[in-house]
């Protein structure tokens, strides 16, 4: 079928949307392809379309299992059969889906990173017919990107196995040195890049220096009409925002990944909808959220990184209407962020002890828990152990980065049930014991797809429909399971842990350069660039962002906060940096009056200069030094 009808077909769409064809092009000629597209660029279509297109199957590595479930649901939608395997999961359940992709009809198998190198895995590989490998977040192979995983760096050991199958490689936000290293590690045939300009022209970037943040919140609330996101750092502050605005009379809610799905699902239902004008939240919000018409994104807390801060605030105007981006930030913030580094990167001893404690905890012995999943409580195992929480959080990072485990902090997952057996087999068994008949009766009435995957259930609805509880029908899917024809996995209400190795003795561990010393230098890069970008008051904020990315010769934006200034003194940026340098250059060498700094620029327009030096005193880079005197800002 042509690439086009495909689009129509399952999408819904006449034509591509710029680069979408070039890249997919690239892809049918099999040719590794790295694809540079800005949030919300369409990105998954370019590795969907050719997949459909082709004849087998596509695996697509995402490290992001929330972001992985939806994929796979709105392809389900389409008629378009995929599935997904991540760690937390049941072999039983890992067991069914590599089946169907085995035996059904099966066109995209979405896998975790962690999942590439486990023998089950490598075992089915030989026996897919795989056309195309998708690499979504593609700068997680870096370890030169902001969230480099070592276990991306498995992708390129699996090409072995697929000789001639091509690579897609795709992310949002990669600097040039990242865009090489992706390329490098994943063992491209010869360098192919198709990157879409990361400028933004509706989107206007503002940063303010502000001590009162939530009035400014709220009054950037009243004044922008339209849906918003506000991103803070850490949860507690998302509910209190949330209800600060809703006091203020704006529809808001909060979200982050320790709230349970079924709430954050309708939450953030609510806000797609326009139910909900507002959501506050931590980072965890927004990766594969499509809402075209959000006006504004508010940071009140800074990011972490510029990689980080570009993605978020791209969530802003995706339907090309003028929209903002908002930086609230003052001086206890950039010290804030500095200390937050150096909490993210404990001492490597305490993180060896975290993870001998883990152990512990959990009642290991050495050498086993591979692939083991745990329910876990991150404040009483801190309390157990007398760790700080923030120091036991970052440790887990370090680990997983690692490869030693992986915390997932999706709770209230639904319970999940599959029919292992024949439906000949099953007749026979509810011909057998009829006391279970009109209950499994009810199960293949209300739930489609049993017999070939797990399905999600509700106890409380099966209970309404039997006029029981919900405890009662736990009882009876456990009884079933006991007789071998059911297999049922309860709700997780919980934040998990999944050891990835077998437990190791303290003595036996090692975390890697790449993982600690050489991340915490990036690390440290990143924040200085984010605090330079906030802090620089004269250079257009959406060029200092292109820059980062690797675009050098974008021009001013005209919209954000530094050229809106600049453009009320009528006057280009170069000439106004030359002024600018000059007035500071003189006040840096002793104070001085106005009717002294105008004759020693004897080159210069006299309005110009009083247009610039009212700049400098508005920005307070200059003040009054007394006696008509001005100088540097201390």
């Amino acid at each position: 079928m042509p690439l086009r009808n495909i689009l129509a077909k399952y999408w819904g769409y006449t034509t591509f949307r710029p680069l979408q064809e070039e890249i997919i092009n690239s892809v049918m000629a099999n040719r590794d392809t790295l694809a540079l597209m800005p949030t919300g660029g369409g990105k998954s279509i370019c590795f969907q379309v050719p997949a459909l297109a082709k004849e087998g199957l596509c695996l697509v590595v995402t490290p992001l299992i929330a972001l992985m479930k939806d994929q796979v649901e709105n392809l389900n939608r389409k008629g378009i059969h995929a599935v997904a395997v991540y760690s937390g999961m049941s072999y039983n359940q890992i067991e069914v889906a590599f089946d169907n992709c085995m035996f059904g009809d099966v066109k995209f198998l979405y896998i975790s990173p962690e999942r590439l190198e486990t023998e089950k895995f490598r075992a089915v590989l030989s026996r897919l017919n795989i056309a195309l490998i998708a690499v979504d977040e593609a700068h997680c192979i870096s370890q030169w990107g902001y969230d480099f995983r070592p276990p991306y760096l498995r992708i390129a050991d699996i090409r072995g196995l697929l000789p001639g199958v091509p690579v897609l490689a795709l992310t949002a936000t990669a600097t040039p040195r990242v865009v090489d290293d992706i390329q490098d590690r994943l063992s491209f045939a010869e360098k192919n890049v198709f990157q879409q300009s990361f400028g933004r022209s509706n989107l206007a970037y503002l940063v303010e220096k502000e001590e009162n943040k939530l009035g400014r919140l709220l009054r950037i609330c009243h004044s922008t009409p339209g849906a918003g996101i506000v991103y803070v750092r850490n949860r507690r502050r998302t509910r209190e925002v949330a209800e600060y605005l809703a006091r203020s009379g704006i529809t808001a809610d909060f979200y982050h990944a320790g709230v349970e799905t079924a709430l954050r699902d309708k939450r953030q239902l609510a806000w797609m909808q326009g139910i909900t004008r507002v959501i506050v939240a931590t980072n965890a919000f927004g990766m594969g959220i499509d809402k075209p018409n959000v006006r504004f994104v508010v940071h009140i807390d800074l990011p972490d990184s510029l990689e980080a801060y570009f993605q978020e605030a791209g969530r802003a105007g995706r339907d090309l209407i003028d929209s903002s981006s908002y930086v609230l930030y003052d001086e206890s913030d950039v010290l804030a962020l500095r200390q937050n580094l150096e909490t993210s990167f404990p001492p490597l001893i305490t993180v060896y002890n975290v993870y001998e404690a883990l152990g512990n905890y959990f009642q290991l012995a050495t050498g086993s828990g591979k692939d083991m999943s745990f329910s876990f409580d991150l404040a009483t195992f801190s309390q157990t152990y007398r760790f700080k929480p923030v120091i036991v959080f970052n440790a887990l990072k370090i680990l997983e980065k690692q490869g030693y485990v992986m915390l997932s902090e999706e709770v209230g997952s639904p319970s999940l049930i599959h029919i292992p057996v024949k439906k000949d087999a099953l007749y026979r068994f509810q011909v057998e014991n009829l006391k279970y008949d009109p209950f499994i009766k009810l199960l293949l009435r209300s739930y489609t797809g049993l017999f070939s995957t797990y399905a999600p259930i509700s106890e409380s609805d099966l209970a309404r429909r039997t006029n029981s509880t919900p405890e009662q029908i736990t009882g009876m899917l456990k009884a079933l399971v006991q007789s071998g024809v059911l297999r049922y996995i309860p709700p997780r209400n919980s934040p998990q842990i999944v050891f990835v190795t077998e437990r190791l003795e303290k003595i036996h561990m090692r975390i890697s350069p790449e993982n600690y010393h050489h991340r915490l230098v990036e690390a440290t890069e990143r924040v200085e660039s984010l605090i330079k970008y906030v802090t620089d008051e004269g250079h257009c904020r959406s060029r200092l962002l292109l820059s980062y990315f690797g675009e050098k010769d974008s021009s001013r934006c005209g919209r954000c906060d530094v050229c809106l200034k600049l453009n009320s003194t009528e006057m280009s940026n170069a000439d106004f940096q030359r002024i600018k340098n000059k007035i500071i250059e003189l006040l840096n060498q002793h104070p001085a009056p106005l009717d002294e700094i105008i004759p020693a620029l004897n080159d210069v327009n006299e309005k110009r200069i009083l247009k610039v030096f009212q700049w400098l005193m508005d920005n307070q880079i200059i003040v009054p030094a007394g006696d008509f005197k001005f100088m540097i800002r201390p």
